[in-house]
């Protein structure tokens, strides 16, 4: 019984201690350490450390140097490259970083409003419709199974690129009797329908009994032009059509520039928007070639300047964003690019791509009167701290329009195909 009873208090004394062990400073800031540190050329990177713990590089790596006090280390490389650190207690190695040093990188930020076309790959399929036949309503399009949201791809064999090319195959169709061989593309994948079309007896015409759309068009703004591959993002987030709610499968598309005409202000439950139109030459100043969740993404063919920062800037990885004071750049006003106050509330280091990376608040007076916090044209606004980009506003919330969520330039910058941890390749002597 008293053997029992010492085993329990010795049980209750260890699970204390574990769990004074997790909550005890330095463990936590081991815990915090990360695995991986990596940094620019020319740049720092500062973690806490626990008093007992000392840092040092394994390879020596002259390049890469290391200044610690008694809660922080310092880490600093004037040249890329790999080095690992140790981290050692009373002597003991204790825990291994891996340190990698990355070639500097800089774009150029955005901040224009710019005016965005798709075009969809086939033609997308936004509603049904009933046809007014002698045996009564009917929608042939519904009859064979198409959804909306659906892409029709190709009929009879021929490849669909916009709707004029869908009407002569309803006609003919129609007339002789026979049904449509249908190619139709769905999240799920691509399968293959007849379709009959029927003969509205109001109009004397064919039809498939479906609205369909092959383009999509809307404002924006651009986040970052990358100096050496004239490769840019904007928006930060994906482009959707408005009657499906289901991303634009794009085909190609161009930007042009765009002029904000008016702001209708951000409220409770309303998040405002942008009002803006083509600028009047309509000249198209880069191509559409990606509509992903982190934006728009495509190539310029001619240089785009926004006016306050149009030298190129160094970046921030995730983990190197900090909470506080930031700016960002967008337009409220004609074609005028303008720098406002944020605030970053919260940000996510984060080791895979995500969309909501950050959370940021507007606190410029000027923007809150203009327009109430982050309205919709807003996107893709690239936000700077510290003399770097760190990523872009996304999306606005709802119920509290001078709030929002940004995404990290990292994430953007690898979905626009720019591999910042590449080495540039060394010229020819």
């Amino acid at each position: 019984m008293k053997l029992e009873i010492i085993r329990k208090i010795i049980g209750g004394i260890l699970l204390v201690s574990l769990i004074s062990v997790l909550f005890f400073q330095p463990f936590q800031q081991y815990l915090d350490i990360p695995k991986t540190i990596t940094v620019f050329e020319g740049q720092d990177y500062t973690f806490q450390k626990a008093v007992p713990v000392s840092a040092s590089l394994i390879s020596h790596n002259p390049n890469i140097t290391l200044e610690q006090d008694q809660s922080s280390v310092s880490l600093t490389a004037s040249v890329d490259g790999k080095d690992e650190m140790l981290l050692e207690f009373a002597g003991i190695p204790v825990k291994k970083v891996d340190v990698n040093v990355l070639k500097d990188f800089k774009v150029q930020p955005g901040g224009q409003s710019i005016g965005v076309k798709l075009n969809t790959v086939g033609v997308l399929v936004v509603g049904h419709h009933l046809v007014n036949t002698e045996d009564g309503k009917k929608s042939p399009g519904e009859i064979a199974g198409i959804k909306i949201g659906d892409i029709i791809t190709e009929i009879n064999g021929n490849k669909i690129e916009k709707m004029t090319d869908v009407a002569p195959f309803v006609q003919n169709a129609g007339q002789s009797g026979q049904a449509l061989d249908m190619v139709i593309s769905r999240e799920s994948g691509k399968f293959t329908t007849k379709l009959t079309p029927l003969k509205d007896k109001g109009e004397n015409s064919y039809k498939l009994g479906l609205y369909i759309r092959d383009s999509a068009a809307g404002i924006g703004t651009m986040t970052f032009v990358h100096p050496q591959t004239k490769k840019y993002g904007a928006l930060g987030h994906v482009i959707s059509d408005m009657d499906t709610k289901k991303p634009i499968v794009v085909e190609d598309g161009q930007i042009v520039r765009s002029t904000v005409t008016s702001i209708e202000k951000g409220s409770n439950g309303d998040p405002g928007e942008k009002l803006a139109r083509f600028s009047s030459d309509r000249e198209i100043v880069g191509n559409i070639t990606k509509n992903s969740p982190f934006g728009i993404f495509g190539v310029l063919n001619r240089d785009l300047k926004n006016g306050i920062m149009d030298k190129p800037m160094p970046i921030a990885l995730s983990h190197q964003v900090k909470e506080g004071p930031a700016k960002i750049l967008t337009v409220v006003n004609d074609d005028k690019v303008e720098e406002f106050d944020i605030e970053i509330v919260s940000t996510i280091p984060q080791k895979f791509p995500a969309t909501k990376g950050m959370v940021l608040k507007v606190t410029d007076p000027r923007l809150l009167e203009k327009t109430g916090g982050i309205v919709q044209g807003m996107s893709g606004s690239p936000i700077i701290q510290d003399g770097k980009l760190i990523g872009a506003v996304t999306h606005v919330f709802v119920n509290d329009p001078t709030s929002g969520y940004g995404v990290h330039i990292e994430w953007m910058l690898n979905e626009a195909g720019i591999n910042i941890y590449e080495k540039p390749q060394e010229k020819a002597s």
